[in-house]
């Protein structure tokens, strides 16, 4: 699905409309069916009787650093990638899922918004899809905390509750290591632990914790 704006900021707002899996980390249970998210943890960034949309935390996004991704968007010409502040170089980017690939996603704290662009999301944590997020980060003066993602996950509606039903995933309350944490690949095995479960403990029947 290609969840819209409006649908973004509804489900994203508070209120009686908001879904129980906002601000919540999807796990891929060890069963999951779809290669392309085997092994993923996906931030849900809105889910509402419209659909679903996450970004996955933990796939980096491979061959292109965020330096390079920044002239390649025109934020910055290529000459100006020395000069960049330290803190721009490491900036994580990720394959965010399978939908709008070409489109860039910044999952970042709230001490940084851009009026009418930023989504407040839960627990500090908001969402920008504007090339003026990426220009802040350039000059410095961006979120204490970032990672972009290319593309995105989305679900129709009643497609992420049926796969959760048939225990194709598993979820985790959010915290800022598992979002933002340089250790991408270490991501999977500290969700899963958060809720009780060990590496070693792995099996393709795990049921919802």
């Amino acid at each position: 699905m290609r969840m819209t704006r409006k649908a973004l900021q509804k489900s994203a707002g508070a209120g009686p409309g908001r879904g129980f899996l906002d601000g919540q980390m999807l796990i891929a249970a060890p069963g999951m069916q779809d290669e392309r998210f085997s092994r993923s943890l996906i931030y849900i960034c809105a889910h509402s009787s419209e659909g679903a949309m996450g970004i996955v935390v933990n796939q980096p996004a491979p061959h292109i650093s965020f330096p390079e991704l920044l002239v390649k968007l025109d934020v910055i010409p290529a000459a100006d990638k020395i000069q960049l502040p330290s803190k721009a170089g490491d900036v994580t980017v990720l394959k965010g899922g399978p939908v709008e690939t070409e489109r860039g996603f910044v999952l970042h704290s709230a001490d940084f918004f851009i009026e009418n662009s930023t989504l407040p999301i839960d627990e500090g944590i908001c969402l920008t899809a504007t090339l003026d997020i990426l220009k802040a980060i350039a000059r410095g003066n961006g979120p204490a905390s970032a990672i972009l993602a290319l593309g995105y996950a989305g679900w129709s509606p009643g497609q992420l509750e049926n796969e959760l039903q048939q225990n194709g995933w598993l979820h985790c309350s959010a915290d800022p290591d598992l979002i933002f944490g340089t250790d991408v690949g270490a991501k999977y095995d500290r969700a899963m632990q958060k809720i009780g479960i060990r590496p070693g403990m792995l099996s393709s029947d795990v049921g919802h914790a």
